[in-house]
């Protein structure tokens, strides 16, 4: 018996789904070992002394504590923020976590400043934590997709940075999880997601392709009340330091490299790595952009199924931003999400799951590999879902 028809049997899917779970499950058992191993080593939270460790959560913290002491605009100021920073932790450290975000986002930054920092970090965490399994259970629409959140490998190292992948994967599944059913609540999360707006860039294209009005609009005002609010609370100065330092930030990260170009997990930072010239990584950035927008204003006006649309688009955002990190690409549960969901109710296509395997062995590995694991990555992913349309188109054709 083939794949095809091993996964298309009826009586599959329910066993599918349990095999999933338990792989889901076995990696979220692993991933708890290792992050319990690096504390009691003193690589996560705190040292061998006890003393708290300066990961990239200390950028939000320290953003806070600026905010609660009257100075948000402090916050854009490295030698100020750095300063905030050493003071987060109790100690001076190599380095500089930078704050990119936009003001919007320094409401939940001053909530988080209320709490010690170590505590604050683990608060994070397990307060986005739900959002993210719960946009990836309704995607994949069986209590499966709890567990395929938990074992996303881009979880691991999103938890052990302290990073705002879940609120960012939590946000775009909401979006695209909702807005079949509740296009309102979808719009909210979508301007919620505001707070990265990087990732937003091929929402708006597709949405006006798509004639998704209400997500749209939606989107549009909780966008602009927060930023009104954020306004009204920190002032213009930190509006005018968030304009004034953004191009300093962009000009030092994508210019100069002062991150490492290895880390930037985007085309851009690939062609970087790799000695192209920062002319010749834009450009190659553009082309992808332009080419996925163009794909997906004509895959959304398709009759594909939403599925593959919402994972075509899920994949896109991340494709065609150049600032990406591995924390970031636990975004990519999103279009697997979807994907599975076509999976589990029609079966895997013969290639899907050695490509999905492929895709998660990556992403585990990325700390051991001095390549950009996280883009071929999602590569892999993006090329399952052009599969699938390809497979789709054929059928109809076929079928006429």
């Amino acid at each position: 018996m083939s794949l095809q028809e091993l996964t298309s049997a009826p009586s599959t899917p329910m066993s599918a789904a349990r095999l999933i779970a338990l792989i889901g499950l076995t990696l979220a058992i692993g991933y708890a070992v290792v992050l319990g191993g690096a504390w009691l080593g003193g690589h996560w939270l705190t040292d061998s002394q006890g003393q708290p460790i300066a990961g990239d959560f200390v950028n939000v913290w320290a953003a806070g504590r600026l905010t609660l002491d009257g100075n948000p605009a402090a916050a854009y100021d490295w030698t100020l923020h750095k300063a905030a920073e050493v003071i987060a932790v109790g100690h001076d450290f190599d380095g500089y976590y930078g704050w990119h975000y936009p003001p919007t986002f320094l409401f939940a930054a001053a909530a988080l400043a209320l709490i010690p920092y170590t505590a604050a970090s683990l608060i994070w965490l397990v307060a986005t934590l739900p959002a993210y399994f719960a946009a990836v259970r309704v995607i994949v629409g069986e209590r499966a997709g709890i567990f395929v959140a938990l074992g996303f490998p881009a979880a691991l190292w999103n938890a052990t940075a302290g990073q705002n992948g879940f609120l960012t994967a939590a946000l775009i599944g909401g979006t695209l999880g909702l807005m079949e059913r509740h296009p309102t609540l979808a719009g909210i999360c979508l301007g919620l997601l505001s707070y990265k707006p990087h990732f937003g860039l091929l929402f708006p294209l597709v949405l006006l392709a798509d004639r998704r009005w209400r997500v749209l609009v939606t989107a549009a005002l909780v966008t602009i009340v927060m930023a009104a609010l954020s306004w009204l609370a920190f002032g213009a100065a930190a509006w005018e330091a968030f304009v004034h330092w953004m191009p300093i930030t962009s000009r030092v990260v994508l210019g100069e490299g002062g991150a490492d170009w290895n880390r930037l997990q985007s085309l851009f930072g690939f062609v970087r790595a790799h000695g192209g010239s920062e002319t010749l990584a834009w450009s190659v950035q553009a082309a992808m952009a332009l080419t996925l927008a163009i794909a997906l204003c004509w895959l959304w006006r398709s009759r594909a199924p939403f599925e593959l649309k919402a994972a075509a688009l899920a994949a896109g955002a991340l494709l065609a931003t150049p600032y990406l990190y591995i924390y970031d690409l636990v975004v990519l549960a999103i279009p697997v999400a979807f994907l599975l969901r076509l999976a589990l109710a029609g079966g895997f296509l013969a290639s899907e799951v050695a490509g999905l395997f492929a895709a998660g062995t990556l992403l585990l590995s990325y700390p051991y590999v001095e390549t950009h694991a996280g883009l071929a990555a999602t590569m892999i992913v993006a090329g399952s879902i052009v599969q699938r349309s390809w497979t789709f188109t054929n059928n109809k054709v076929l079928a006429r």
